[in-house]
C-alpha cells in the first residue's frame, strides 16, 4: 500500500511527490498523458511576482511568489534565469507614479539578493527604446525570471522518482473507492486496468480536478473551478537583445513579448473562459487578433498573422471566487481537505508555477497528521536534477564541458546545458567522438539525448521530446522531425 496516491503529472501534482518521496512516504502519482502535457507547458514560462495582481490587492500571493523567484533560480539555474523587463508608460493608461509606486512594492515586498531593482529607462535614447513607437519616452526596467515550464515539471518529476516515487505516466485513474482507511485506485495504463491501494489521495488534476472528484463522489457537489483559457503566439523575432517588454492594453490587461529560444518571440497571454465541451484547448480567430493588436500597438513594425510560427494554449484551473471577469480570478491556490466522511483527500486549485514549491510544502503540512510526517521545508534548500551550481556559473559551466567535449559544436553543448545542467557531463560521458552521440536527428539533438530522456525523464514520444523537453520542433524541418517519430516507431517502449 502506497502512503500517498497523486493523480496528475503537472507542477502541482510532481512538487507534492517530490516533497513526499524527500520524507521517506512511499507515493504513486499517476498522469493520464504525458507530464506538463496540458497546463503546465503553457505557461508564459516566467519565474515572478505577478506584477499585475498588485492592482487586485493580491499583496500575499504577490510577496509569496517574490520570495520564491530566487528560492527556484538557486534550485535550477539551468532551466531558470534572470531577465529584465521593460515597462513603457503611455499616456491614457495606468500614469507613471502609480507604476513606480507598484515597482517600489515589488522590489520589496519579497526581498532580493541577486535579482536588480527597478530602474528607469529613457526609452529614446536606449537601445531598448528602438523597437519600439517613438510616443514611447518613458519606462521602467524591472526583474523576473524565466523558466523552462515543462522542464521544470519533469526535472521535479525525476527528483521526486530518484527520492522513490513511482511515476506513471499514460496511465489513467478510471475509478476511484473510498474507504474508511484507505483508497482503491482503479488504473488503466497500456491496455491493463490494476487497482493500487493508498492511505491518502491528493486530486492534483488541473482543469479535471472535479471529473476526478466525480469518480467517488457522485453527489450533486458543487464545481469550484473556474476554467480560463490563455493563448499565445511565437513570431519571428521582433527585437534584439535578451530582455523582454510588458505592454499595458485598453482593456486593462497586459501581455509580454519575451525572446524565446534564439530567433523567435513569445507573446501572450490572453483570458478566456473555456468549458470541457469546447474539448483540447486551441487558439481561436480572435485571441490570435487579440494578441497582434496589442503588440502592434507598441512594436513599430506591426506583429501580423503571417509572423506566427507557432501557436499553443492551456487551461488554468483557478479557483471560482466568483470575480465577474476571467482576468481577475484569483491565481493563488486552494485546497479542499476532506478527512471526515473516509480516507482523507486533498483537492488543489489554482496555484502558479512560481508558487508550486510553496503549495507542495503546505500540502505536506496539511496531511502532516494523516501521513505522520513533520513540516519541515527541506526542499528550500534542495537543487532539482542538473542544478548543483551557482546561478553566475553557467558560462564558466559550458566553457569547461566545450574544453573536455570539443568535438561538439558549442552551441549544442551551450543547449545541452541549459536543459541539463551538470547532468550534461553524466549524459556525455562515454562519448569520444561525434559517432558516440548515435544518430543525428537535426538542430543538434542527438540520439544520445532521447535516449535519456526515455530513462530518466518519462519521455516516450516523439512529441514529448520535440514540444515538452525541449522546444527543438521549432528548430526542425518536417522530415527531421519525421525522423524522430520513425525512430520512435522502431522502439518497443512498453
Amino acid at each position: 500500500m502506497y502512503d500517498l496516491a497523486i493523480i496528475g503529472g503537472g507542477i502541482n501534482g510532481v512538487g507534492i511527490a517530490r516533497d513526499a518521496a524527500g520524507r521517506g512516504l512511499k507515493v504513486l502519482l499517476v498522469e493520464r498523458d504525458d507530464l506538463a502535457s496540458h497546463t503546465s507547458s503553457a505557461s508564459t514560462k516566467l519565474v515572478h511576482g505577478g506584477l499585475r495582481y498588485l492592482e487586485h490587492y493580491e499583496f500575499n500571493l504577490v510577496r509569496k511568489a517574490l520570495k520564491e523567484r530566487e528560492v527556484l533560480l538557486r534550485a535550477a539555474p539551468h532551466i531558470i534565469w534572470p531577465m529584465r523587463f521593460v515597462l513603457p508608460v503611455d499616456e491614457g493608461m495606468r500614469p507613471a507614479w502609480l507604476l513606480r509606486l507598484g515597482l517600489f512594492l515589488y522590489d520589496n515586498l519579497g526581498g532580493r539578493d541577486i535579482l536588480p531593482g527597478t530602474r528607469s529607462v529613457n526609452l529614446l535614447k536606449d537601445r531598448r527604446g528602438d523597437p519600439l513607437q517613438k510616443r514611447l519616452k518613458k519606462g521602467f526596467a524591472y526583474s523576473d525570471c524565466w523558466v523552462e515550464d515543462a522542464r521544470l515539471v519533469s526535472l521535479t518529476a525525476r527528483d521526486a522518482a530518484d527520492h522513490g516515487a513511482e511515476i506513471r505516466t499514460r496511465a489513467e485513474c478510471v475509478g476511484l473507492d473510498r474507504g474508511a482507511d484507505h483508497w482503491d485506485l482503479q488504473i488503466r495504463q497500456n491496455g491493463e486496468t490494476t487497482t493500487e491501494h493508498a492511505r491518502v489521495l491528493v486530486n492534483a488534476a488541473g482543469p479535471w480536478v472535479d471529473p476526478v472528484t466525480a469518480l467517488y463522489d457522485r453527489s450533486n457537489h458543487a464545481a469550484k473551478l473556474r476554467l480560463v483559457k490563455g493563448s499565445h503566439i511565437v513570431v519571428k523575432r521582433k527585437y534584439q537583445g535578451d530582455h523582454s517588454y510588458i505592454f499595458q492594453n485598453k482593456d486593462g490587461r497586459i501581455i509580454f513579448a519575451i525572446p524565446y529560444e534564439g530567433d523567435h518571440t513569445l507573446i501572450g497571454t490572453t483570458d478566456e473562459p473555456w468549458t470541457y465541451a469546447e474539448g483540447d484547448a486551441r487558439i481561436s480567430d480572435g485571441e490570435i487578433a487579440y494578441l497582434c493588436d496589442a503588440a502592434s500597438e507598441y512594436f513599430a513594425k506591426p506583429v501580423t498573422r503571417d509572423d506566427i510560427q507557432w501557436t499553443y494554449s492551456g487551461v488554468r484551473p483557478l479557483f471560482d471566487d466568483h470575480s465577474r471577469s476571467a482576468a481577475t480570478v484569483t491565481r493563488d491556490f486552494v485546497f479542499d481537505y476532506d478527512k471526515d466522511d473516509g480516507a482523507p483527500v486533498l483537492s488543489i486549485f489554482g496555484g502558479k508555477i512560481t508558487t508550486y514549491r510553496v503549495l507542495a510544502l503546505q500540502a505536506i503540512r496539511t496531511l502532516s497528521d494523516a501521513l505522520d510526517v513533520d513540516g519541515d521545508d527541506w526542499t528550500k534548500e534542495a537543487h532539482l536534477p542538473g542544478g548543483d551550481f551557482r546561478p553566475d556559473g553557467f558560462d564558466a559551466l559550458v566553457d569547461e564541458y566545450a574544453e573536455q567535449w570539443d568535438f561538439i559544436d558549442r552551441s549544442v553543448l551551450h543547449r545541452l546545458v541549459r536543459a541539463y545542467g551538470t547532468d550534461t557531463a553524466i549524459i556525455l560521458a562515454d562519448a569520444k567522438r561525434i559517432a558516440d552521440l548515435g544518430q543525428a536527428f537535426g538542430a543538434g539533438l542527438y540520439e544520445i539525448e532521447v535516449q535519456w530522456l526515455i530513462e530518466r525523464e518519462f519521455a516516450s514520444t516523439a512529441e514529448d521530446v520535440l514540444w515538452r523537453r525541449s522546444k527543438l520542433g521549432l528548430h526542425m524541418s518536417k522530415p527531421e522531425q519525421q525522423a524522430v517519430e520513425l525512430w520512435f516507431d522502431q522502439q518497443d517502449l512498453k
